[in-house]
């Protein structure tokens, strides 16, 4: 069937597939709630416990390895447990960790905050293999590039969210008889985890793992196999994902991916504070950016996806390839800017500093949508698309964990100016990987053909 033509189904399954995906969707953007907080917290933090730049990376970095480890085990766990369960696990560890967070973290030492933060990475790697797994049995290939152009939009929800909460959290607010100050960030980990508690009721009773579950039989191919069953067993999930031809090449890409969005996302707080002088409850610049930043990457996620879906018949490299260069232009560009020194507390430079942001959000985003939602379920279809999410999703983190810590350690030396040219080289190699990627399918394409 033409990628072009629009597939038909029964009365009620649109509608019952749209309710599943988004009560997952949102359960996956309350995740993002419970993690893009930090980034809110970490002015707090310096100005209570003298945080450097390398004590916040290295926090980052603890939750990111926790991350990509966790993504490896609980990818290949969720094949087994099915990927209500995973996300389930994960709710219940996101909800206690946060809460701990927030309660527990009057130390004020560096073991303390990235012990507490570490768990939090593992817990929530329940998230993406187990929503990218149920949805893997919800849609056809030539649908997964749309869906991951959703499965962008519902992160960004959370993105957007926190970034509207959290400034309100910190301006000071009223809770019943307890009035909160300004500035007490803690509660930036104690109301987040009540959205993640109420989406996980809402999964127990909502979410089908498949249509057959659902009452709807027979509607989507899975090309990997006639078997309508979503479980597989630890041995077939493993083996078959491991030695995929194209999963490592998809790997390699999502580190660049890790590498440069997670920088970004994660120190742009620290930057509008110490590079451009700006007040995060109060200045225009920082809300329009904060929330700008999301609203591009869902843009960016929608078309690359339906682009990939109607105009390369379900081939993500492509597409993802000129992502990864387009990327390593953009920041090139930004970065020769910034070297000249007019990026700073002026109205312009904090223009240029807020419009170089949103432009890598945008490139940033479209890649992980693509490469880390719908390749993965290419690649495993319904019964193993669990671990292909866990093993290309754990080098996004991987990549996260080298560099920030080695960027924070260089701007707390260099200073803010390092920041850009350290993320340059990430997207040649991922357009690189992608490249590889394209020509690897075509040989395996005419192979099969001959």
């Amino acid at each position: 069937m033409s990628s072009s033509i629009r597939l038909k189904y029964p009365p009620g399954f649109r509608a019952r597939r749209g309710l599943n995906w988004a009560i997952l969707g949102l359960m996956y953007a309350s995740f993002y709630m419970c993690r893009y907080n930090f980034r809110f917290a970490t002015p707090g933090m310096v100005e209570e416990f003298g945080f450097n730049k390398t004590a916040i990376t290295g926090i980052l970095g603890a939750w990111s390895i926790a991350y990509g480890v966790g993504q490896l085990v609980n990818g290949l766990l969720t094949d087994r447990i099915g990927g209500k369960t995973a996300m389930l696990l994960g709710a219940t560890g996101t909800i206690v960790i946060n809460l701990c967070y927030g309660f527990v973290s009057f130390a004020g030492t560096f073991s303390t905050f990235a012990l507490i933060w570490l768990l939090n990475g593992y817990f929530q790697s329940f998230g993406a293999p187990g929503m990218i797994k149920i949805n893997a049995a919800w849609f056809n290939r030539s649908e997964r590039g749309t869906f991951a152009g959703i499965f962008g939009f519902m992160i960004q929800a959370g993105q957007f969210a926190i970034n509207n909460l959290a400034p309100f959290l910190l301006a000071g607010f009223a809770l019943g008889v307890w009035t909160i100050g300004a500035g007490e960030w803690r509660w930036l980990f104690r109301i987040p985890p009540l959205f993640t508690a109420l989406m996980a009721i809402l999964v127990v009773f909502i979410p089908k793992e498949s249509p057959e579950v659902a009452g709807y039989p027979g509607l989507i191919q899975d090309e990997l196999s006639a078997d309508t069953g979503t479980r597989a067993s630890i041995k077939e999930s493993f083996v078959t994902i491991f030695t995929h031809p194209l999963v490592w090449f998809y790997a390699v890409a999502y580190a660049c991916t890790g590498a440069v969005r997670n920088s970004s996302d994660q120190l742009a707080v620290l930057y509008f504070v110490e590079q451009l002088k700006l007040d995060l409850v109060n200045s225009h610049a920082v809300h329009w950016t904060m929330n700008l930043m999301p609203l591009v990457a869902v843009l960016g996620s929608l078309v690359s996806g339906i682009v990939s879906d109607k105009f390369f018949k379900g081939h993500r490299s492509p597409v993802a390839m000129g992502l990864y260069f387009s990327q390593s232009l953009v920041i090139l560009i930004a970065a020769m800017i910034i070297y000249t020194g007019v990026v700073g507390p002026t109205p312009l430079g904090i223009f240029l500093g807020c419009f170089f942001l949103v432009l890598i959000s945008l490139t940033a985003n479209s890649t992980h949508s693509l490469v880390g939602a719908a390749a993965p379920m290419d690649i495993g279809g319904r019964k193993m698309a669990g671990f292909a999410s866990g093993v290309i999703d754990s080098f996004q983190y991987f990549g996260t964990a080298l560099a920030l810590p080695a960027t924070g350690w260089l701007i707390d030396h260099y200073g803010w100016g390092v920041w850009y040219p350290t993320m340059a080289a990430f997207g040649l190699v991922g357009g690189g990987a992608m490249l590889l990627v394209t020509l690897k399918q075509k040989r395996l394409a005419t192979s099969v053909g001959a």
